[in-house]
């Protein structure tokens, strides 16, 4: 008998794309990266990691959130930014492989 393969929709692949357009970026990289493992982070904390420009980083920010791949929580005058989904820090580690 064969294994049935399961066939991604138009909708889910576009939506595939979306996102690693978003992470195609070092400075994004970079931030996918420090955030990995649950870890939540300010802009201000992020922008010293980084070492760039807190409006380049909110602009980065911006763009993950927007494309699904961050998520925000307020915790009293701070907005700690994190991974909203985990398996996304495996895609840099299966790019970082790939590329030797």
């Amino acid at each position: 008998m064969e294994a049935k393969v399961k066939r991604l929709t138009v909708e889910q692949l576009d939506n595939a794309a979306e996102i690693l357009k978003a992470i195609a970026h070092p400075m994004r990289m970079a931030i996918i990266e420090l955030l990995e493992k649950g870890r939540m982070l300010t802009v201000t904390e992020l922008h010293e990691l980084l070492s760039i420009e807190q409006s380049s980083t909110s602009h980065h920010l911006g763009i993950l959130k927007s494309k699904g791949v961050l998520a925000s929580k307020r915790k009293g005058k701070n907005t700690f930014y994190f991974l909203k989904h985990e398996q996304l820090s495996q895609i840099l580690d299966c790019i970082t492989k790939c590329s030797g």
